[in-house]
C-alpha cells in the first residue's frame, strides 16, 4: 500500500480504457480472452487500463472472480501502463477487501463510486469515503457515477480533495459540463488529479485542464481516444475537434444500448467475442446489435481506424 498517497496526487494522467469483463456462457470469467483484450488495448498506445467500473460491470460478479480478475490484469500489464481498479461493492467491507487486493497487486488508483441501490445523504457519502479511503491508506478516486449510483454534490467532493487525506482526485461519469471548468479553477495548482468520465465531455474537459480520462468507449476503440488525446497534448486543436465530432457520430451508435453492452458488442464486432449479454435479447435489440455490427467495420475503415483484428472479424463473418 502507498506510505504517502500525497505524492501520487496530480500524478495520474493519460488517456485510460474502462475494460469489459470478458465471460464463457457460463458466467465464469473468460480469463484468456481477458488477457487479449489487454493485449490489444495496450497495443492501441492507452495510458493504462481501469477495472471494475461501470463498463466492468461490477454488481454482476462475486469478490473471488474481482480479486482474480485484478490478480491476472496486473500479471499482463506491462509496467510502463497504470492499472486503476474499481472498488465498489455491495457493503464497506467488501468494498476495503477490494481495495486491499488492487493495492496488494500494484493498482496506482482506486475508483471509489459510492454506494448504490438506497438513497443516502451528502454526509453519510463524506463519511463513507473517508472511512474507506483511511482504512486502505492508498490513493482513491472519488467515481462519481449519479445514473447509477447515490450522487456527490459539488461541496462534497471539493470537501473531500481538500480534507481526506487519501483521496486524490475524481473521474466524473455525471455528465455535468459545469463541473469540467469549476473543479479545475477551484483546484487552482492543488495537486489533484481530475479525469474525465464522460466521453462526450473529453475535449472540454482537457481544455478546462483536466488531467485525462477514463473512456468507455476507449475499451473497444482505443485508437480514436488516443489520438484525441495526443492531439490534444500536442496542441493541434483542429485534429482534437475533428476527432471528438467522430467519437460523438460512435457515441450516437451506441445510444440505444446500455452502456456496457455497447462496448462488449464493440468488440464482438471487431473480433474479440466478450461472451453473452446479462439479459436476454428481444427480437428489437437483435436489429439493434445486427445494425451496429455491421455499421462499425465500415465506419472504422471509412476513418481510418481499421486494425489487423477488424480484418480477421471481417474473415470469419464471410465479408
Amino acid at each position: 500500500m502507498a506510505e504517502n498517497p500525497r505524492d501520487t496526487r496530480g500524478a495520474i494522467a493519460g488517456l485510460f480504457a474502462a475494460v469489459a469483463t470478458p465471460i464463457h456462457g457460463d458466467g465464469r470469467v473468460d480469463f484468456a480472452t481477458l488477457d487479449r483484450l489487454i493485449d490489444f488495448l495496450v497495443e492501441a498506445g492507452v495510458s493504462g487500463v481501469c477495472l471494475a467500473g461501470a463498463t466492468g460491470e461490477y454488481p454482476h460478479f462475486e469478490t473471488a472472480d474481482r480479486k482474480a480478475v485484478i490478480r491476472r490484469a496486473a500479471g499482463r500489464l506491462p509496467r510502463d501502463r497504470a492499472l486503476l481498479v474499481g472498488i465498489g461493492g455491495p457493503s464497506v467491507r467488501y468494498t476495503i477487501d477490494l481495495g486491499e487486493t488492487a493495492l496488494q497487486s500494484g493498482a496506482r488508483g482506486l475508483l471509489l463510486p459510492m454506494p448504490m441501490f438506497f438513497r443516502y445523504e451528502q454526509d453519510d457519502l463524506a463519511a463513507f469515503a473517508t472511512h474507506v479511503s483511511d482504512a486502505l491508506r492508498g490513493p482513491c478516486l472519488l467515481y462519481n457515477l449519479p445514473d447509477f449510483t447515490n450522487g456527490l454534490a459539488p461541496g462534497t467532493i471539493v470537501g473531500l480533495l481538500r480534507d481526506a487525506e487519501f483521496i486524490v482526485g475524481i473521474k466524473d461519469s455525471s455528465g455535468q459540463i459545469e463541473h469540467l471548468t469549476a473543479f479545475a479553477e477551484t483546484r487552482n495548482g492543488a495537486p489533484w488529479t481530475l479525469l474525465v468520465g464522460d466521453d462526450r465531455a473529453l475535449t472540454k474537459g482537457l481544455q478546462a485542464g483536466w488531467d485525462g480520462s477514463i473512456s468507455g468507449v476507449a475499451g473497444f476503440c482505443p485508437e480514436l481516444l488516443v489520438a484525441l488525446y495526443r492531439s490534444h497534448v500536442e496542441g493541434r486543436g483542429e485534429e482534437t475537434a475533428r476527432l471528438q465530432d467522430l467519437l460523438d457520430e460512435l457515441i450516437e451508435q451506441l445510444s440505444p444500448f446500455p452502456t456496457p453492452w455497447g462496448i462488449r458488442i464493440g468488440l464482438a464486432a471487431r473480433g474479440i467475442d466478450t461472451g453473452p449479454l446479462p439479459l436476454p435479447l428481444t427480437a428489437e435489440r437483435r436489429q439493434q446489435v445486427a445494425a451496429f455490427t455491421s455499421w462499425l467495420p465500415d465506419w472504422l475503415s471509412r476513418n481510418g481506424l481499421e486494425r489487423p483484428v477488424d480484418a480477421a472479424a471481417r474473415i470469419a463473418r464471410g465479408r
